[in-house]
């Protein structure tokens, strides 16, 4: 029995929009009103080394996840325009738990779908003393990445009606 199982959580959402546009405003995200915008739960956003969104930078973002307030510091991992961003904690503790999070766009008919994700490992201690806090934590989660979706849909779509 393996001491880690992983569990990703998943959410996407289709947008009215060309994949470049959505990379666009992800990647224009570089200070604290532009990650405000993602979700009212997101509290600061500053980048610590390098250049925003260049693999090999790091970031330092505060959220509220579930009450309360968490901070995190990644590393830039895997950029591939308009397509794919990929982050992990920069703290190797961390990754163990958290080992990364993503944003991924697929080209569709009508625009492009968002789709963000973040791994999880949990333990089967954890997993069978916690059940119930894990649960919580993982809907939570869920929920932050769907709101996250609905505030990108949201601000191209508008974005792209008052461009056309």
């Amino acid at each position: 029995m393996p001491f880690l199982h992983e569990i990703v959580v998943t959410e996407s959402i289709e947008i009215e929009t060309s994949p470049a546009a959505l990379f666009s405003y992800l990647t224009g995200i570089v200070d604290d009103a532009g990650f405000k915008t993602l979700n009212a739960d997101n509290i600061t956003f500053c980048w610590l080394k390098g250049e925003p969104w260049v693999e090999g930078s790091i970031a330092y973002a505060e959220k509220y996840l579930h009450g309360k307030s968490h901070r995190f510091k990644f590393l830039i991992s895997k950029v591939v325009p308009d397509r794919h961003i990929v982050y992990e904690p920069v703290s190797r503790l961390m990754r163990w738990f958290f080992p990364k999070k993503e944003f991924i766009i697929e080209q569709t008919s009508h625009g492009c779908r968002f789709i963000s994700s973040a791994t999880f490992m949990i333990g089967w201690i954890g997993k069978f003393f916690f059940k119930k806090k894990i649960e919580d934590g993982l809907s939570s989660f869920r929920a932050y990445l769907q709101e996250e979706g609905k505030n990108l849909k949201k601000i191209l779509e508008v974005s792209q009606a008052g461009s056309t």
